[in-house]
């Protein structure tokens, strides 16, 4: 920008100067037009033949000429503020914005015509991005606080009963064994919610920093997927589910970190587990995508649908469309945000589509070019 700002300008000086030059003679030459005819109309030939001697001489020579160059310096220096009134427009109007007089979606008119242009163009731009990194701090800072009731509200519900019941315990305020032994086992399953908060508002934490090494290899999705569901093969029959695994391929190739990946559709496949049960089946389908190099995986579930304004909001952290469902299943609200990182990690995409046959989550990823 530097280079194009320096050379348009000393072209438009150039340019200037010709012109300044051109219209010094065209100005000197209706000078001296209108006071020729003025002193044959007034009858003043004395005064004409008296200027044209003068003119013919060495010292009236010089004298037309500094007349000349008098005429073109002011011309040029005219012609310049012309040019550099638009700059110092340009000066005032950033000035205003940084007094904080002029808002940052503050645009300067742009003259394609002017040297100046470019940078007019250049500090629109860089108004535009401030802008949006003003907002994107404002945003950030609102999802802070968010964070941060959430987690104070999250972390204290859990504890709460747990030193309710322990309270009871410690007082001897319970009637029998059995009911000790409700108590204990109510403050357990508790302290196991807040365990499991705990650790995945910690791992949200740690992929957000960057602090979680990534160990690349290359994975079958097929066989990964299918490995999966065998593990899963008990909780689905408890639950009254059944899965299946559909592919046309038996291979294909990713590279990721299996530990990573596997928390991936661990998580996908609990929700399915959960919110899927009056659909009584789970589909996970792989496929390969030449076009775009992808390998898709999707989680099929036929339950209730996911509403449509909770729909766009379900990657955001702590955000449970089904608050009263989630209460008994034991969700954090943090495993499709850590999904969701996990995944753009690896240089992928994770979707959500929901409708009234179906909820879908589509999850992308590179593929690796051999296993």
């Amino acid at each position: 920008m530097k280079d194009n700002i320096v050379s348009r300008l000393v072209v438009r000086s150039a340019v200037n100067i010709v012109l300044s030059a051109i219209l010094s003679l065209v100005v000197l030459w209706l000078g001296y037009f209108i006071l020729d005819t003025l002193s044959k109309t007034m009858g003043y030939y004395g005064y004409r033949n008296m200027f044209s001697d003068i003119m013919s001489t060495n010292l009236g020579l010089m004298l037309a000429f500094i007349l000349y160059l008098a005429v073109a310096l002011l011309l040029f220096c005219f012609l310049q503020w012309m040019a550099f009134r638009y700059f110092g427009a340009i000066n005032e109007s950033v000035r205003r914005v940084a007094d904080g007089q002029l808002g940052l979606e503050y645009q300067i008119a742009v003259r394609k015509r002017s040297p100046f242009g470019l940078l007019a163009a250049n500090v629109n731009r860089l108004s535009q991005r401030l802008s949006l990194a003003l907002e994107e701090e404002r945003r950030a800072e609102q999802t802070k606080n968010e964070l941060i009731t959430n987690v104070s509200h999250d972390l204290r519900t859990p504890l709460t009963s747990v030193l309710g019941y322990l309270a009871l315990i410690e007082q001897d305020r319970y009637r029998d064994e059995v009911e000790l032994r409700h108590y204990t086992a109510i403050a357990y399953e508790k302290s196991q919610r807040l365990h499991v908060l705990i650790n995945d508002l910690f791992e949200y934490t740690r992929m957000r920093h960057d602090s979680v090494a990534i160990k690349m290899e290359v994975i079958n999705l097929v066989e990964f997927l299918g490995q999966l569901l065998v593990q899963y093969h008990l909780p689905l029959q408890e639950a009254g589910l059944e899965a299946k695994l559909d592919s046309r391929e038996t291979a294909v190739a990713v590279q990721a970190d299996t530990s990573l990946l596997l928390r991936v559709f661990e998580n996908l496949l609990s929700n399915a587990m959960v919110y899927g049960k009056d659909g009584k089946f789970i589909q996970l389908a792989v496929r390969r995508e030449q076009g775009n190099g992808m390998a898709v995986v999707e989680v099929i579930n036929y339950g209730d649908p996911i509403p449509a304004l909770d729909l766009p909001h379900i990657f955001d952290r702590f955000y449970r469309g089904d608050k009263s469902r989630t209460q008994w299943s034991g969700g954090s609200g943090l495993g499709l945000a850590i999904s969701k990182n996990i995944v753009e990690k690896h240089g992928g995409t994770i979707e959500a589509f929901s409708n009234a046959i179906e909820t879908k989550f589509v999850v992308a990823l590179p593929l690796a070019r051999e296993i």
